[in-house]
């Protein structure tokens, strides 16, 4: 039985893959779903986790607790790409493949951070609305804070998501941190271990927050065995062209793993 795991992105949690896993699931596949650090309904609170491998250590417990010889395909959403590429780094022989949807991929020659200011350099404060951010001095040790507003959402993350998977959104969204000031200090991942991992990327052709042109920059930097693009996906991807995107895993577990 083919194992996924699926990584969800910043704020969010396991619940956001409802659909895609199910459908899984019910087409035979193994599926794990976790929660990381401080997110879903992990029960730790954002201040306790302070660096990116401690938000990371619930994905990284599971890849550690595998058989020997076992192989998993990753698929990390958003900021989860993040998390993805942190898990290739460590366990690179438990991994048969890693796919990025909508992801952050960082490259071989940078801090893992340099994509998250590549993407700040694109979007000026006004592009967040009604996000809330908190910062915090170095002597605080906590990661600074974020927190998607119900306009941010609707208008750039859930565009062509249903009325029902917006209003989930808003119920079970949580405080997050993009880790940014722990990922400037992190040295690049390497190309002999998370650049061994055969990749692949989904572009989401009506992403309004990571938008397909720097989606593709980031391919540019990092280029992986085969892009593949969903032209009707917004952002979030599971949610608006569930029935696409489980197609295109399956056909990749297939070849792949």
């Amino acid at each position: 039985m083919k194992h996924i795991i699926f990584i969800h992105g910043a704020c969010h949690g396991a619940w956001s893959w409802y659909k895609v896993s199910a459908m899984l699931r019910s087409a035979g596949y193994r599926v794990s779903t976790p929660d990381l650090a401080a997110s879903g309904i992990d029960e730790r609170k954002l201040d306790e986790v302070v660096t990116f491998a401690q938000y990371s250590q619930p994905l990284l417990d599971i890849l550690g607790s595998l058989p020997a010889g076992e192989r998993v395909i990753l698929v990390g959403h958003s900021l989860g790409g993040m998390n993805m590429a942190l898990a290739m780094e460590m366990f690179p022989e438990k991994v048969a493949v890693a796919v990025f949807v909508t992801g952050s991929m960082p490259d071989f020659t940078s801090p893992p951070s340099s994509v998250l200011d590549k993407f700040s350099i694109l979007h000026p404060a006004s592009f967040w609305m009604d996000t809330q951010f908190t910062s915090y001095s170095d002597e605080e040790r906590r990661p600074s804070s974020v927190f998607f507003g119900p306009n941010f959402m609707q208008s750039k993350l859930y565009n062509l998501c249903s009325p029902e998977d917006v209003t989930l959104a808003r119920v079970l969204v949580r405080v997050g941190s993009l880790f940014h000031e722990d990922l400037r200090l992190q040295p690049p991942f390497s190309k002999g271990r998370y650049g061994s991992v055969a990749a692949v990327y989904v572009v989401c052709g009506q992403d309004l927050a990571v938008t397909a042109d720097y989606q593709r920059w980031m391919i540019a930097n990092n280029p992986v065995k085969e892009v593949k693009t969903i032209q009707s996906a917004d952002h979030m991807a599971m949610l608006s062209a569930p029935e696409e995107l489980c197609q295109y895993l399956q056909d990749v577990a297939n070849r792949y793993a």
